[in-house]
């Protein structure tokens, strides 16, 4: 896959915020695109090694990915201004089409983990239009409960003095989950992962910066009404050791069902690190119930059976054709 490419996009009340798109820019339109968010003690970086593992070559060949950093997350960057209000999660889901507009993209599929999952969550509930499906990373739907709105203030307290071992265990329990962080001591490999992460949040993500961002994911209003009212198809990604597992399940149960589908992975925490392979399946499955990657061929499967089994008449159509969004699909999705 190409190098990315730099944009910055200016917003309403966001401020500027830093694009990467990966992939050639002049195949917008021509090929499906990725839009992701990522969570809290991270950027765009996070996915990286996701979509670069080779159980993600045959999607990642054939879509672009557009890479969007929240205000201040970017690798060293520097404090930002007090003159600066930090947006809430809403104002940035609604402020994610000024990407789309300024990069003339029609529709998007998103990824989100973690905060950057609300986000895209809004971004959706919003403008359906603009959006053919979300895969959302253990997403959460309800306002923070009483025991996270403590561990959040507690390390937006340490955060704001700088780093410590408090504010670096409360990220490392968020995104690999407690049970697993507690038994990185017995697990060598395990532990050195861990540890890698740790280091990472104290050499390259600005942690003012970073307590802003989890002072508006602690501050996030409830969205259980409106996902009652989804209007696209929510893959929805969650380990059963993930920190959020219990408000992932609840975020599952207020979708639609007929809009929802849920993929609980037993035994893991962190599900982009453990079992790339199982969340890339179920990714590729989603992308094609969304109408796209239809020549795409599932592990095992046949690339001449993709064609046979899309029940297709009259002229014959190219992969590139094939992989291309149906949007006939997403407008009798609306008209529900």
């Amino acid at each position: 896959m190409s190098d990315l490419t730099k944009h910055v996009v200016g917003t309403e009340s966001c401020g500027n915020l830093n694009v990467y798109v990966q992939g050639e820019l002049d195949q917008i339109g021509k090929k499906p695109v990725i839009l992701t968010v990522h969570d809290m003690g991270a950027n765009y970086h996070g996915f990286l090694p996701f979509i670069q593992h080779p159980s993600m070559a045959d999607i990642s060949s054939r879509v672009i990915y557009v890479h969007v950093d929240i205000p201040g997350q970017g690798d060293d960057e520097a404090t930002l201004p007090d003159s600066y209000t930090f947006p809430t999660l809403g104002q940035l889901g609604s402020e994610l089409v000024f990407v789309l507009d300024q990069l003339n993209i029609k529709y998007v599929t998103g990824l989100g983990e973690g905060a950057g999952a609300n986000i895209l969550t809004r971004f959706a509930l919003e403008h359906p239009k603009r959006c053919l499906g979300v895969c959302l990373i253990h997403p959460t739907s309800t306002v923070a409960g009483i025991v996270e709105f403590f561990k959040d203030k507690f390390m937006g307290w340490k955060l704001s003095a700088g780093w410590n071992p408090s504010a670096e265990e409360y990220l490392v329990y968020h995104k690999f989950g407690e049970q697993l962080a507690k038994a990185s001591a017995q697990n060598a490999d395990r532990e050195a992962v861990i540890q890698g992460y740790a280091d990472y949040l104290k050499q390259k993500i600005n942690p003012r910066n970073l307590n802003a961002y989890v002072q508006s994911f602690l501050n996030r209003t409830d969205l259980s009404a409106q996902l009652k009212a989804m209007q696209i198809d929510v893959m929805i990604v969650v380990g059963s050791l993930a920190s959020h597992v219990h408000t992932t399940e609840t975020f599952y149960s207020q979708v639609p069902p007929a809009k929802a589908t849920l993929l609980k992975i037993d035994g893991v925490g962190d599900v982009l690190m453990e079992v790339p392979e199982k969340v890339a399946h179920g990714f590729l499955l989603f992308l094609k119930g969304c109408g796209m990657l239809s020549s795409t061929p599932l592990p095992g499967q046949e690339r001449a059976g993709s064609f046979s089994s899309m029940g297709l008449r009259g002229r014959t159509m190219s992969m590139e054709e094939a992989d291309q969004p149906r949007v006939r699909r997403k407008a009798s999705t609306e008209d529900q």
